[in-house]
C-alpha cells in the first residue's frame, strides 16, 4: 500500500459511526482502533474532544487459521470478533489434536507454513511441495462439532472433514491432527477470562486474548535497532500495522 492510499488513524476518544466499519485502502482506521483497544470504552466516557490524527493503516492482515499463515488484503470490515474480508474471518480455523486441544506453532512450528485462501465459495490449503487442497466454504452440517480448548477455555468448532484432516497430518509428519471451523451461531470465549483488562462483553474465537492486534512500524524498527538478528512484522502476527506515528504510539494512544 502506499502512502497516498493509507487510511487515517485517529485517536480514540468518539463513539464509532453506525452502519458497516471498514479499513483499507481509503477506509477508516478509527473502527480498528476502536475495535482492538481495551481502554476505548473506559476513555470514551472520559474524553469527547476532536480527533486528532496519530497515524495511517499501512497493512491490513487476515490469519485464518491460527498460527497459519497470514492473508494481506486492501480491505476488511470491523467485526466484533475480528477482521473479516469476505468469507475469510481472522482466527476461525483452528488446528486441534484428537484430545481437542489447539495446536499451534509452539508446538508445530511448521504450522506457519501452511496458508488458506478463498476465491468464490471454495477454500484451498496450500504448502510448499504439497498437493493443495480444496474445501468449500460452507462445511456440511452433517460433520461433527468438537469441543475444543484453547487456553484453557472451551470453545465449539465443526470438524472441516477427513481431506483437510490428513492434509495437515500427513504435511506435519508428528500425529494425528483435524481442522476446526468456527460458526457465527457458536459461543465465542470471553476475553476477559483469559486477561483481566478485558471487559466481560469482549469475545473472541480461536484468538489468544483480544479480536485485533495493532503494531506500528516505528516500534519493529526501534526493537529491529536493540537486536542482532533481525525481526519482520510477520513474527508478530499483526491485524493492522501502522506507519507514520512516534515509536510504541500504538500502545500509548489506546493507554492513555
Amino acid at each position: 500500500m502506499g502512502a497516498a492510499g493509507s487510511s487515517a488513524l485517529a485517536r480514540p476518544g468518539l463513539p464509532a459511526p453506525p452502519g458497516p466499519r471498514w479499513l483499507g485502502v481509503a477506509a477508516l482506521g478509527l473502527a480498528a482502533v476502536a475495535l482492538g483497544a481495551v481502554a476505548w470504552r473506559r476513555a470514551r466516557s472520559r474524553r469527547r474532544g476532536r480527533l486528532q490524527q496519530v497515524g495511517t493503516v499501512s497493512e491490513l492482515w487476515i490469519y485464518p487459521i491460527k498460527s497459519c499463515k497470514g492473508v494481506s488484503v486492501d480491505a476488511a470490515e470491523c467485526t466484533a470478533l475480528g477482521l473479516r474480508s469476505g468469507h475469510l474471518r481472522d482466527r476461525f480455523w483452528l488446528v486441534i489434536n484428537k484430545e481437542g486441544n489447539m495446536v499451534t506453532a509452539r508446538q508445530e512450528p511448521r504450522l506457519v507454513l501452511i496458508s488458506l485462501t478463498c476465491e468464490g465459495d471454495t477454500l484451498t490449503l496450500s504448502a510448499a511441495y504439497t498437493k493443495d487442497l480444496q474445501l468449500p466454504v460452507k462445511t456440511p452440517t452433517t460433520n461433527v462439532v468438537h469441543r475444543c480448548r484453547v487456553h484453557g477455555l472451551e470453545i465449539e468448532g465443526r470438524d472441516c472433514g477427513e481431506a483437510a484432516a490428513q492434509w495437515i497430518t500427513n504435511f506435519l509428519k508428528t500425529q494425528p491432527y483435524r481442522l476446526v471451523h468456527f460458526e457465527p451461531h457458536m459461543q465465542p470465549r470471553n476475553s476477559h477470562q483469559v486477561e483481566d483488562a478485558f471487559s466481560p462483553t469482549d469475545q473472541i474465537p480461536y484468538s489468544d486474548a483480544s479480536p485485533f492486534l495493532i503494531l506500528s512500524e516505528a516500534s519493529l524498527a526501534d526493537l529491529n535497532s536493540r537486536l542482532e538478528k533481525k525481526v519482520k512484522i510477520a513474527n508478530f502476527r499483526p491485524n493492522i500495522v501502522i506507519s507514520g506515528c512516534g515509536v510504541y504510539a500504538e500502545h500509548q494512544s489506546l493507554f492513555k
